[in-house]
């Protein structure tokens, strides 16, 4: 197996991992909220884009990108990193060399 090689220098972007957590409503429902589990050192690369039909005379779209951090046992799909304004949806995790230094997260993130 051949080990990636990463320089975990470029790892510049300073990210918050967040994950969904149901808020009672008072009313047998329940509201999504997210909370922040860390706050971790990333490289953010985008891959690719998709333009959206046009919605209201603006124009929309997905951008994906490949987020590289470092190892850790609690980054699961279906959770979310944000750099500000910017919010990164998870939808794949894995460990590129299974050496378990690295992880790289394929997400999308909405262009609004």
């Amino acid at each position: 197996m051949m080990v990636a090689f990463f320089d975990p220098g470029q790892m510049t972007a300073r990210l918050d991992i967040e994950a969904p957590q149901p808020f009672a409503d008072g009313q047998g429902g329940a509201t999504l909220i997210w909370q922040v589990l860390a706050s971790v050192w990333a490289r953010i690369e985008p891959v690719s884009f998709v333009v959206a039909e046009d919605e209201a005379a603006a124009q929309t779209g997905t951008i994906s990108h490949r987020i590289w951090l470092r190892f850790r046992d609690d980054v699961v799909a279906g959770q979310r990193l944000r750099k500000g304004m910017r919010v990164f949806t998870i939808k794949l995790v894995r460990d590129p060399d299974e050496t378990r230094r690295y992880l790289v997260c394929q997400c999308e993130e909405d262009a609004r």
